[in-house]
This record gives C-alpha cells, sequence and structure tokens, in this order.
C-alpha cells in the first residue's frame, strides 16, 4: 500500500485542475480504528487546504496527476520509494529504490498483530504502530545501527535510542524531513555532487545526519563543509569523520562573517547561530547564489539592545508610530520577544528582496525548545522590485545587521 504520496513542480494545468495555483500535494496514510484513509494537504504560496481521500480516490487522483499536473511525484510503501519524473516534453520516467524494513521490530511488530488481530485486522502492518502510537515514521528509524549516533552518544550498540537523546533523535529526524523536502528544488544533474555549507555547526549533530541521508540513504553525492569558532569542537568532528571514513565532509574552524571558500554551496543550513552570526550566514549564502537556505536562528540581541538604548525616544509625543508601538517595548520580557520575531520577519523580508521564497516554520515542537523558528527561503529567478528599507526600521530607529 501507499504510506505517503508528494507531487511538487506544478504544470501550467494546475490552475484549471484545481482553481487555485496549488504548488505541491502532500498525501499521508492516517490509521482509525476502523481502518485508515488519506489526508490530504494542498500548499499555495500563502494558504494550506485539507481534503480526506479512501484508497480508491487517492489511486485515481495519483493516476490523474502523478507526471502530469505535478511533474514530480515521490510515492512510499512499506518496501519502496518510486519517483515519477516529467520532462519538459512530456516525457515520464518512473525511478524505483527499495527500503530496508527494520528486522529489530520484527519481533514486536509480529506480536502486535496475534494481540490486535481481532481489532485491527483490517488495518495493514504499515499503519498498526501509528494507531497504536509505538513507532514513530523517522527517516532514521530506532533500532537502526547509525555508526554516527553510536559515536556521538544518542545510540547504544544495538541501535536503541538512549532515553536522555530522545529529543536529540527527533530533532535529527524532523531536520532531515526538511532536507528531504527541498531536495527537488536543486535540480541536480545525474551524478553531480550536492555541495552544503553548514554554518555555526557545533558538534555536528545535524551535519553529519544530512550526510547520513544523503550518502546512505539518498544516495546523492555530497560536499558538506562544517564551520564552528570552537578549535577543539572541530578537532572532534574531523576525528569522528576520520575514524568512519566519510568522504565528502570537513569541518574547519572560521568565524562565519570573515569565511570564504572557492566553490558555491547549493545549500547553506545554520542551526542556531547566535545572534548577527545568522545574518553574516544569509548574507554568504546570497552573494554565493546558494538555491535553499535552512536558518533556525537563536539569540536575537542586536534589536533589543538597539531598542533599549532608544526607549526613551520612542513615545514622543511627536511621533505616532512610535506611540503605536509603546506597549510593546515598555516591559522588557515584551521587548525581547517582539525584538526576536521582528528580526527574523525582517530577515524574511530581506531574503525575498534578494530573490528567494520565504518560508517561515516550525521546526519542533514548541516544549523541546523555544527556538523552533525555521527559515527555509528558496532562490527563484527574479528579486522583488522594491527593495526599500520596511518602515518599522525607520520607525524604531534600529539598524539591524540584515539591512546593512
Amino acid at each position: 500500500m501507499i504510506i505517503s504520496a508528494t507531487l511538487s513542480k506544478p504544470t501550467a494545468q494546475v490552475q484549471n485542475c484545481f482553481g487555485k495555483e496549488i504548488i505541491k500535494i502532500k498525501l499521508t496514510a492516517k490509521a482509525s480504528s476502523n481502518g485508515y484513509s488519506y489526508y490530504a494537504e494542498e500548499f499555495t504560496k500563502t494558504q494550506v487546504f485539507h481534503e480526506h481521500f479512501t484508497e480508491q480516490q487517492m489511486l485515481e487522483f495519483l493516476e490523474a496527476h502523478a507526471g502530469k499536473t505535478f511533474k514530480s511525484c515521490v510515492k512510499r510503501t512499506e518496501n519502496e520509494e518510486i519517483t515519477i519524473l516529467a520532462n519538459k516534453k512530456g516525457k515520464i520516467t518512473e525511478l524505483k529504490r527499495v527500503i530496508n524494513n527494520n528486522p529489530s521490530n520484527k519481533k514486536s511488530s509480529d506480536t502486535s498483530e496475534k494481540n490486535n488481530t481481532s481489532k485491527n485486522h483490517s488495518i495493514p502492518p504499515a499503519l498498526r504502530p501509528a494507531l497504536e502510537n509505538r513507532r514513530k515514521n523517522y527517516i532514521i528509524q530506532e533500532g537502526t545501527k547509525v555508526p554516527f549516533l553510536m559515536l556521538l552518544g544518542i545510540m547504544n550498540d544495538e541501535g536503541k535510542v538512549i532515553s536522555s537523546k530522545y529529543d536529540k533523535f527527533r530533532q535529527i529526524n524532523r531536520y532531515l524531513e526538511f532536507i528531504d523536502d527541498i531536495l527537488p528544488e536543486i535540480n541536480l544533474l545525474p551524478g553531480q555532487t550536492l555541495k552544503i555549507a553548514d554554518f555555526g555547526c557545533g558538534k555536528s549533530y545535524l551535519t553529519f545526519a544530512v550526510h547520513y541521508f544523503l550518502s546512505e540513504i539518498k544516495k546523492i553525492p555530497c560536499n558538506i563543509v562544517g564551520l564552528d569558532l570552537k578549535k577543539d569542537v572541530i578537532e572532534y568532528c574531523n576525528q569522528i569523520a576520520a575514524k568512519l571514513k566519510l568522504n565528502g565532509l570537513k569541518f574547519r574552524v572560521g568565524n562565519i562573517a570573515d569565511y570564504s571558500a572557492d566553490d558555491s554551496p547549493d545549500i547553506v543550513i545554520t542551526l542556531h547561530a547566535c545572534d548577527t552570526a545568522t545574518d553574516f550566514a544569509l548574507k554568504y549564502a546570497v552573494s554565493h547564489n546558494a538555491k535553499v537556505i535552512l536558518s533556525v536562528p537563536c539569540c536575537q540581541h542586536q534589536i533589543n539592545q538597539q531598542l533599549s538604548k532608544t526607549e526613551n525616544s520612542l513615545s514622543s509625543p511627536q511621533d505616532s508610530q512610535k506611540e503605536l508601538l509603546e506597549p510593546l517595548l515598555k516591559w522588557g520580557i515584551i521587548r525581547e520577544k517582539f525584538s526576536s520575531l521582528l528580526t527574523d520577519a525582517l530577515r524574511g523580508e530581506w531574503l525575498e528582496q534578494q530573490g528567494y521564497k520565504v518560508q517561515m516554520l516550525e521546526f519542533i515542537d514548541i516544549e523541546h525548545t523555544p527556538k523552533n523558528i525555521l527559515i527555509r527561503a528558496v532562490k527563484k529567478n527574479s528579486a522583488k522590485n522594491d527593495k526599500k528599507v520596511p518602515q518599522i526600521i525607520e520607525a524604531l530607529n534600529i539598524k539591524p545587521e540584515i539591512f546593512n
């Protein structure tokens, strides 16, 4: 059975078929006590629409649109990943990749089937764990022995996630979902190497994860450089990369603001690069024509400090704009949160002016980290004509690094 399907790269027929400019559709099998159905998410640039399909309706939908209304479709079953691609002339190609089942879960799965035969007999085995809430549909499954996760202390020698590291395990899988989602935007040619720069890589959990995902799961040649200021951390990461004999993965000591490289990366990623380091990373990505940017900002202090210094002037009766904003600035904790959101909003505005399509997404549940906004930017052909500095910058008398 089909567990999920994603249709992307719409053709000119989309408007006629759907009555709106759909850019992507995700179909996901959902288990229930009565069986299963399919949940559809239809994305436009600004909205998401939802539908529910029976299995037959879903199959008819894919038959009508995969490789036709949408040039790309990726279907996942219990054992295969099937990619349907259409070229400019309409020729459709189908590629299949076998997905290895998780043998360590077979025993528990068999036991589950025996115990629930009468209750869940109509639910396929692949969806029973979802119904029972016992197993997450992660890209990296628990029970799969992943060398870098074992060396970094997230998994034990049996491939079981250490309980105190489960949040990090979830974070890694969530990040890989974002990487998987943007790969169609890169348009790599067969055999072409994907180039990635990871700024502020730290202990490099995600850097190793992205390398493993691309090279071992997706079988995509990649060249990844991780950059961080801490020499001891970089030495440690290089030792792990050497021990695991990972080709195309290097770590360097350096400052994002001063970094330069011969090759322009296809993807620039940053996770919790502090304060203006995120701005320097975004500027580097734009100046090197990166096709995709994935950034989770951290510690947005700059605007908050600027507002603190000029707070007394903001309530001037001569300036109505400043008066309107005063309630957001008079309490320290509110001003801090407002400054953080404003910083990221201005980063998004700046990226749009540079010709990127920008989305602000939830990185991971806020209960696990308050730093959960992910800026996803994909390079498009043309930049905005309007490149003026937003009026709020003038009203607040601030100088955010991204607009410097």
